[in-house]
């Protein structure tokens, strides 16, 4: 599943081909044809991404909310290039660019309303800016007034936008902090580090387009393989203390740690 850099790249992307201008939407695939002729021939206001969730927002004070699951994805080409079909559920376009949707598991039409209710439950987002902090405060006040480990709360997009596993798993590993501790057992400090460290983290990650959480390669472009230390390294040592990398299951999610570094 998508974690939160890349549907902000996604929104990026719309912003730079789409913002400011009419766009065509229709549904090849036919599930989403009522829905987009809602939107369709409307201006594109700003597109903005809330953790996992993108909204696409329109001149007629209607969103289209777009939220990819495990499957979806999404197609960004010029018109020309097209090409087939297929299972597309929306299409986006101009004379000059489209954007294909395949397989989310949420795309839907919603009004300002619904959108507000919608982002008043999601946590706050590390890769959106926040000037005034306040954000930091909401994670702050949701981790240590909650008794679920730290390794599930980062996890809960309640509690924070946008962390999936492999940002859950390194901003762990970095702040040195075994993934079963309770939210209120951490110091405001601790949790203070682990928002900064979000933000830092997952701004490689719109920058760059891939999650490199060792920051002695975030220049080099480093392998897969390579761009973490605990995520899916489970068996092999690690890279810091030379301890054998855990695996385990975590609410349904594997969970990767260093019993070494993470006490």
């Amino acid at each position: 599943m998508p974690e939160g850099h890349s549907v902000q790249r996604t929104a990026n992307q719309f912003n730079e081909h789409f913002k400011g201008k009419k766009i065509k939407v229709d549904s090849p695939q036919g599930r989403f044809t009522s829905d987009a002729k809602l939107i369709n021939n409307r201006v594109l206001i700003e597109a903005k991404a809330i953790g996992k969730q993108l909204f696409l927002n329109f001149d007629n004070d209607l969103t289209c909310r777009v939220h990819l699951g495990i499957y979806g994805k999404w197609r960004f080409v010029t018109a020309a290039d097209r090409g087939l079909t297929g299972q597309v559920r929306a299409r986006f376009f101009t004379k000059e660019f489209l954007a294909d949707l395949r397989g989310p598991t949420v795309c839907e039409v919603i009004d300002s309303k619904s959108v507000k209710l919608v982002e008043k439950r999601l946590g706050p987002d590390p890769t959106n800016p926040d000037p005034r902090k306040r954000e930091l405060a909401r994670f702050v006040d949701r981790v240590k007034n909650s008794k679920s480990s730290i390794g599930l709360l980062l996890m809960n997009q309640d509690v924070v936008s946008g962390i999936g596993n492999v940002y859950r798993a390194e901003l762990l590993f970095r702040a040195g902090i075994n993934p079963h501790v309770l939210g209120n057992q951490l110091t405001e400090e601790q949790i203070r580090d682990l928002w900064v460290d979000a933000v830092k983290l997952m701004k490689v990650g719109v920058a760059t387009g891939f999650m490199i959480t060792r920051d002695e390669l975030v220049k080099k472009n480093p392998k897969k393989a390579d761009r973490n230390y605990v995520y899916k390294r489970e068996g092999e040592k690690c890279l810091r203390c030379g301890s054998v990398v855990a695996i385990e299951i975590m609410a349904s999610r594997k969970l990767y740690w260093c019993p070494g570094c993470q006490i």
